[in-house]
């Protein structure tokens, strides 16, 4: 198993957290994400491709943002609909930062703290990005 705590807002970052996950899954190995703080407005985000349009990102040239920005929604997506994909919202962090509980458990596989996380991928690769 891989598990990542998905800790930054930047988009580059959440796509790398992202495509380390279902890379992952979609090789047969169970992928396991925390979004925290940073990470978790990005994943919730309704209008995704809009955001990284209007943003941008600083290590896309303006060329490939189009491209970038669906990838990344495919990325979101794919993490989704994969079985073997579970990714969780930090539960101080929805707190925090006021996230709606009915939206994070819509878009999300529930809420967990970070040390029940970590209980629940003990004996995982992990990473923090």
């Amino acid at each position: 198993m891989i598990a990542a705590i998905l800790e930054s807002g930047e988009l580059e970052r959440v796509s790398t957290g992202l495509s380390l996950l279902v890379s992952a899954a979609v090789e047969g190995r169970p992928a396991r994400g925390l979004a925290t703080y940073g990470a978790l407005g990005v994943l919730l985000d309704e209008d995704l491709e809009a955001r990284v349009l209007a943003s941008g990102a600083p290590h896309v040239a303006p060329a490939g943002l189009e491209v970038f920005a669906r990838t990344l929604a495919e990325l979101r997506a794919a993490a989704r609909e994969l079985e073997d994909v579970r990714i969780w919202a930090c539960a101080a962090a929805v707190q925090a930062t006021g996230a709606d509980w009915t939206v994070v458990n819509a878009r999300l596989d529930g809420v967990l703290s970070t040390p029940r996380f970590l209980h629940e991928v003990a004996g995982a690769e992990l990473v923090v990005i």
